[in-house]
């Protein structure tokens, strides 16, 4: 998918070693992303059994045209129960952050989500504290549901989580955001 700044693409084979890189490296995750980390046998393997790429989990790359790569956004099955998916996103450096790319991914990735799939509702999850990801989310159309007490298990601590929503119906259509971005 072209958008104005930036392009987002599934992963090849050939990116993985820097992917691996960017994801392990502790300099650059801020306080709000856990530490867990990816080992290679363990990621590669993710590759080649899907791509990262099916019904229950997606990954696009973002990066600008020169194919530099500036993060990833992703979907993924939420509670079992429930219809729709889950979004995560990261960038890999500090100095992309601030600047509208993932306000950008986010906005094209929910547009798509609702194209291709026959879901009413995308969630975010989000740590409390995390003004830039609220901030995205808010500026997405994500709306504020609540909290989830006690949710994650980061850095020692286990910490409550926001809980963001955006619904089929409040979510432009995929040629308006498109075309948004393209002026």
């Amino acid at each position: 998918m072209k958008e104005k700044k930036l392009y987002s693409e599934t992963i090849r084979e050939d990116d993985l070693e820097e992917i691996l890189n960017l994801t392990n490296k502790f300099s650059e995750r801020g306080e709000h992303w856990h530490l867990m980390l990816s080992s290679e046998p363990m990621f590669k393997k993710g590759f080649r059994e899907t791509g990262f790429w099916d019904d229950k989990i997606g990954k696009l790359l973002i990066t600008d045209k020169n194919g530099r790569l500036f993060g990833e956004i992703s979907y993924f099955n939420g509670v079992w129960y429930m219809p729709g998916y889950e979004i995560g996103y990261q960038l890999y450096r500090k100095e992309d952050q601030g600047k509208g790319y993932m306000t950008e991914a986010l906005t094209i990735f929910a547009a798509y989500l609702f194209e291709l799939k026959p879901i009413e509702r995308l969630e975010l999850t989000l740590n409390i504290g995390n003004a830039a990801s609220r901030k995205v989310a808010e500026k997405c159309g994500f709306k504020f549901e609540g909290i989830k007490r006690n949710a994650i298990y980061l850095r020692g601590l286990y910490h409550d989580i926001e809980l963001f929503s955006l619904l089929r119906h409040e979510c432009p259509t995929l040629s308006e955001v498109l075309v948004n971005i393209k002026k």
